[in-house]
This record gives C-alpha cells, structure tokens and sequence, in this order.
C-alpha cells in the first residue's frame, strides 16, 4: 500500500523556519517525481514545487522563490521542504505528492497523507 506520511509543521513567526519532511513507502520513491502542494485556508490547491527522481532539477512556485528548497533522500525514501523567510501567506496545509507517471514527469499528482499544518503568525 502507497503512503505518504507528512510531518514538521507547526506555529512559526513571520520570518522564521521549519522543515518539512515526507516518509514514502508502498513503492518505489526513486521511480517517481515528487512535490510538494499546499492548500490554505479557503483556497485550492497550490503546487509548490517539485523535484526529479535524483535530485538534480527542482523548480518552484515564484511566490517561494529563494526561500524554499526542496530535495530528497533515496536511500531513506524521505522527501523535505526547507522553508525559510516565513510570511503569513505562507500559512496552508502542506502536502506531498508523486507523480502519476513512473519514470516520466507528467505534471500531475496524487495526493496521498494527511498533510502537515503550516501557520505563520505573531
């Protein structure tokens, strides 16, 4: 069975930092792409960014730019968001999610945890 286990968010000031962290297992996480998406409070859901199966290339969303890196962990099936520079937008349920090609990126995704809680207030 497929899962994605989101874990690391919490209550941060504005212009502080957490780190997310995603535990897959049921497949086989160097195969896929993966992401992370993001739903705040009464909005839809927001691809944040995303990153090859090894590592190599990553891309993001503009608003996160230069505060946000993504990367991951094969041998330990992990994937991680660091954030840093928090702002109130930022606030959101924060998800992972793999790609629904194997091998290929397809720009598509399957959300598959619970999601981690991100607020950012004073």
């Amino acid at each position: 069975q497929e899962q994605l286990v989101e874990s690391g968010g919490g209550l941060v000031q504005p212009g502080g930092s957490l780190r997310l962290s995603c535990a897959a297992s049921g497949f086989t996480f160097s195969s896929y792409w993966m992401y992370w998406v993001r739903q705040a409070p009464g909005k839809g859901l927001e691809w944040v960014s995303r990153i090859d199966r090894d590592g190599d290339s990553t891309v993001y969303v503009d608003s996160v730019k230069g505060r946000f890196t993504i990367s991951r962990d094969n041998a330990k099936n992990m994937l991680y968001l660091q954030m840093n520079g928090l702002k109130s937008e930022d606030t959101a349920v924060y998800y992972c999610a793999k790609d629904k090609l194997k091998i290929y990126y397809s720009g598509t995704y399957n959300l598959g945890g619970q999601g981690t809680q991100v607020t950012v207030s004073s």
